[in-house]
C-alpha cells in the first residue's frame, strides 16, 4: 500500500496532464468547486488512458505500443483454459465534505464486448473503451460506496485541497497522509497496487514514446 499510492497519484498526474494536452483545458482542475473538480478529473482520465492507448492503423509503431501496454495491464489468461478475461477494478475517488460534490466513479472495462471496434481501415482497438468515468451526487455515491459488486476501492479525500495538492509531488508519505486523515481507504487495498502497476508501465511507455 505504501509503494501503491504514490504510484496511483504520480499516475493521476500523467494521466491528468495528458487529458488536459489532449482536450486542450488544462484550466478545468484550477477552477473551484467540487463538481467541476470532478468533472475535470472524469474527462481528463478518460482522454489520459485513451492517449496513452490510443491505437491507429496508419501508425504501426502506437498500434502495436497500445495493445501490448493493454494486453500486459488489463488482459488477464485464465492458466488452465487459456480463456482471456479483463480488469475490471471499480474506484470511487470522493472527498469527506458532503458539501464539496466531488465524487468520481471509474471503471475500468466496464464492457470488453467494445474493447474492438471495425473500420474501413480494419479492426482497430478501441482506447476509450478501457476506461469508464462518472461524475456522482453525493446521494449517488453514498449508495454505490455501500455495494461492495460495484466499488473496489473507496479513495476518500479529505477535501478538494487535499486533492489538488497532492498533484505533482513526487515523495508522497502515505502513512501520514492516513494518520491526519488527509485521505482514508476503504475496500480491497490490493486495487492500489494494480494502479501501482500501471502508472509504471505508463512512464515506460512515455520514455519509449
Amino acid at each position: 500500500m505504501h509503494a501503491g499510492f504514490p504510484c496511483f497519484t504520480h499516475n493521476l498526474q500523467h494521466v491528468l496532464k495528458l487529458g488536459s494536452n489532449e482536450a486542450n483545458s488544462s484550466k478545468m482542475l484550477e477552477a473551484a468547486g467540487g463538481t467541476l473538480l470532478a468533472t475535470g478529473m472524469a474527462v481528463l482520465l478518460k482522454l489520459g488512458f485513451g492517449f496513452v492507448m490510443r491505437d491507429s492503423v496508419l501508425n504501426e509503431k502506437q498500434a502495436v505500443q497500445a495493445k501490448e501496454f493493454f494486453k500486459n495491464n488489463f488482459e488477464l489468461i485464465e492458466p488452465e483454459s487459456n480463456k482471456v478475461d479483463h480488469y475490471q477494478g471499480k474506484f470511487l475517488i470522493r472527498t469527506s465534505k458532503a458539501d464539496d460534490q466531488m465524487n468520481v466513479y471509474l471503471q475500468f472495462c466496464p464492457d470488453p464486448e467494445n474493447l474492438y471496434v471495425d473500420t474501413p481501415l480494419g479492426r482497430c482497438f478501441n482506447s476509450l473503451a478501457v476506461i469508464k468515468t462518472d461524475v456522482l451526487s453525493e446521494e449517488e455515491a453514498d449508495k454505490l460506496e455501500t455495494d461492495p459488486n460495484q466499488v473496489d476501492l473507496v479513495i476518500r479525500f479529505r477535501d478538494i485541497n487535499s486533492i489538488l495538492n497532492l498533484i505533482g509531488k513526487e515523495d508522497i508519505d502515505i502513512v501520514g497522509l492516513l494518520l491526519e486523515n488527509v485521505v482514508q481507504l476503504r475496500g480491497n487495498v490490493g486495487h492500489l497496487f494494480k494502479l501501482g502497476n500501471i502508472a509504471t508501465d505508463i512512464e515506460l511507455l512515455l520514455e519509449n514514446a
